[in-house]
């Protein structure tokens, strides 16, 4: 009985483990495109930082950092007529070791043409900025390792998504009054 019920235990531990994983990443995608979203007086580079900082906080409890990757996009209307109006890239920012590529598209995507004139997001589920404001766009990876049962559950990127109206139109540009490092992607 022993042996069975070590194998439950630990069992147990390692579902407990993902689904606790899977709220903390779930919770990071959130704060960041949420907190990127309440910036009221204009985005700066020092903004990013700080939104950076409160992800690495959350992601403190599952060492985020090495093993996970935030991007943020900050998506609008491209201002373009006929066949080239559509949503772009503004600006985007990444943070975390993961090499995981923004998903939908880079910086600058979108700009001169209707590469993005349905938003980001999975199909049937994508996301559009109403005209004169931005959305705040987060992606976040994480590359989750069983703690006990790693030959028989292999390593998986559990991934979100999640995206939050910016609250102030002037919240529309980045700059960097700082000249601080940027974390681009």
């Amino acid at each position: 009985v022993a042996p069975v019920m070590a194998v439950l235990n630990t069992g147990g531990l390692e579902l407990a483990n993902l689904a606790i994983t899977h709220m903390r990443v779930s919770e990071i995608a959130n704060t960041v495109s949420d907190n990127a979203g309440r910036v009221t007086s204009g985005m700066d580079e020092a903004n990013i930082y700080e939104i950076f900082a409160g992800a690495g906080v959350l992601g403190n409890s599952i060492d985020f950092e090495p093993d996970g990757r935030v991007v943020i996009s900050s998506l609008q209307d491209n201002g373009g007529k006929g066949g080239a109006k559509g949503q772009k890239i503004e600006w985007q920012r990444c943070w975390g070791d993961l090499n995981v590529a923004p998903k939908y598209g880079k910086q600058g995507k979108g700009k001169n043409d209707a590469t993005l004139k349905d938003g980001l997001g999975p199909p049937g589920r994508r996301i559009k900025s109403e005209n004169g404001n931005a959305v705040m766009f987060a992606e976040v990876s994480y590359k989750h390792t069983p703690l006990f049962l790693n030959g028989f559950i292999k390593e998986r990127t559990i991934r979100y998504e999640t995206a939050f109206n910016v609250r102030d139109s002037s919240n529309r540009t980045i700059s960097n009054t700082q000249n601080l490092a940027v974390m681009s992607c």
